[in-house]
């Protein structure tokens, strides 16, 4: 099978949580209680994102579509790990590999881009009060959505042929829960330079560049925030800022982690935790972090309650 004269491969094997035996059964219904969760949490905000005029603000408006990719996210990954863990790795074509890895890849990278661009939306609020109409107008706000979708295409689409041009021939096991790049990449026969580099270039690109970009946003209402002069505005100002700080902390920090890696070895089942972490747990945990520590979600979800009881 390792032979230059072997035949291409015709399916994959994603190995997963193999390593847990019978125990992938209890990791089954976990992962389907997060997923339920995710997609009930991120149906809500978005459902009241657009009937409720108070969260009418680019605030929102970017949050609603955080939510859109948060669902689809989770639905390309969820669902196959789930037939994963209870029938026992049924075998994935390649046009099913490469496909989750596409979208994956292009669901991802529009995240950190709107993540960026909801930390300029702060930036603007409170750096720009007096401007701040004009900044983030709802021309501006679209075309900033629509540039995150569309850097996620067109960079998942250059990496996506990078990778599915490599020869595949041999082995098909692929030790990871999901069709990902590096996983992918390092069955190919002969030496991946190309997706070396299309592996490289979606680092550093659009995980760091945008972690980048959030820093330097929060750099500067840290600024703005110390020349306030009372602790009340202070606290506002934190107050604006935090839930969407945490949510960059914990999509980011676990993302650097499980790609800042050097070398292109198998992962090992710690960096599957890892992943599986920021893949499936961290979708589940934005809707209540900008529910619950957001007044105005609240008093919108008391409304829709009130009315409708």
């Amino acid at each position: 099978m390792d032979d230059d004269n072997s035949t291409g491969v015709t399916e994959f094997i994603l190995l997963g949580f193999s390593y847990l035996g019978s125990k992938q059964r209890v990791l089954f219904w976990g992962v389907l209680f997060v997923h339920l969760v995710t997609l009930l949490g991120n149906s809500l905000i978005i459902t009241l994102t657009l009937l409720d005029s108070v969260l009418s603000t680019p605030m929102y408006f970017f949050l609603r579509h955080l939510s859109v990719i948060e669902i689809f996210y989770t639905i390309t990954v969820v669902p196959r790990m789930l037939i994963d863990l209870l029938f026992s790795h049924p075998p994935l074509s390649p046009a099913g590999c490469f496909a989750q890895m596409y979208f994956f890849a292009l669901l991802g990278i529009a995240e950190c881009c709107l993540l960026s661009a909801m930390a300029y939306d702060r930036y603007a609020a409170i750096c720009q009060p007096l401007h701040y109409t004009s900044l983030m107008n709802r021309q501006v706000c679209v075309g900033m959505v629509s540039a995150c979708y569309i850097m996620g295409i067109i960079t998942a689409t250059t990496n996506a042929l990078l990778i599915c041009t490599l020869p595949f021939r041999g082995t098909n096991i692929v030790h990871h829960f999901l069709c990902d790049n590096l996983p992918v990449m390092i069955l190919a026969k002969g030496d991946p330079f190309r997706g070396k580099v299309g592996n490289l270039t979606f680092t550093l690109l659009f995980i760091t560049t945008p972690f980048a970009l959030i820093l330097f946003s929060y750099v500067r209402i840290l600024i703005t925030v110390l020349g306030v002069a009372s602790a009340q505005g202070r606290q506002k100002v934190f107050s604006t800022c935090s839930s969407h700080l945490l949510v960059v902390i914990l999509f980011f920090g676990t993302a650097i982690l499980a790609y800042m890696k050097p070398g292109t070895n198998v992962p090992k089942d710690s960096d599957q935790i890892l992943s599986l972490f920021y893949m499936v747990v961290t979708p589940m945990f934005n809707p209540f972090i900008y529910t619950l520590r957001n007044k105005e979600v609240m008093g919108a979800l008391r409304r829709k309650i009130t009315k409708h009881l």
